[in-house]
Parts: structure tokens; sequence; C-alpha cells
């Protein structure tokens, strides 16, 4: 069932992307639309004012190890972000996620593919998949 939606996802992107088509457009609409996200999230904070930021260097005690380590670690993050903050992230989320599949279908990958490979990646380096 979830191969199929984003199988449905991904070809819908190929149907619908008409005019940016080239991968250069598709390259920087993505990176556009990736700052949009960020732009959302700001302005939650700073307009809205539903979340907050509050960041400080983390105390980690000595001897934590690497898997301990996200039990210290904080998004910074106070608050939810409100109904109308959602609904705004969410919208340029999928605009972020409409470019990537056209990135998918530019270069011939399939992004069900790659997020399966991904999870394995997490599953089987678990914490030391980022590092």
């Amino acid at each position: 069932m979830h191969d199929k939606c984003c199988l449905d996802f991904q070809a819908a992107v190929d149907q619908y992307l008409i005019r940016h088509r080239s991968i250069l457009d598709v390259l920087t609409k993505y990176q556009e639309a990736t700052a949009r996200v960020n732009r959302a999230v700001a302005k939650a904070v700073t307009e809205c004012g539903c979340i907050t930021v509050q960041a400080s260097r983390p105390q980690i005690p000595p001897n934590t190890t690497y898997s301990e380590l996200r039990h210290f670690m904080s998004s910074h993050l106070s608050g939810q972000p409100c109904t109308a903050c959602q609904e705004i992230i969410a919208k340029e989320l999928g605009h972020s996620l409409f470019y990537l599949a056209a990135l998918c279908n530019l270069t011939g990958l399939n992004l069900h593919d790659i997020v399966r490979q991904e999870r394995s990646n997490l599953t089987t380096l678990g914490a030391y998949h980022l590092s």
C-alpha cells in the first residue's frame, strides 16, 4: 500500500511538472521550497509565537556513550505549532516533497526505494547512521 502511495505521488509529479522540467529548474525550485519550509517554521516563532526557541548548549555528563546522547539533546522548541502554522508548514513541506519527487523522476530514481533503503540503513546502523 505505501509503495503504491509513493509510486502514485511520483507519477503525479511527473505528469504535472511541465514548466520547470529542467534539472536546473528542479534543483533551484527544490532549494527554494526547502527555504520556504525554514521560513514557515521561523514565522511560527517570530510572527505567530505559537512555538518558541530556547537554545543552549547541551549538558552532557562525562562518560556518556554515543547511544545515550539522544537523552541529553533537545529540539530547542517549546510548544506546538497552532493549526494555522501547521497548515502552512505542511503546505511548504508538500511543495518540498513535490520537487524531491521531481528530482527522483529526472534522475531515474524511485522515491519509495530511496525511503526503504534509508530506513534499512537506519535500522542497520542505528545511532551511528548520521554521525
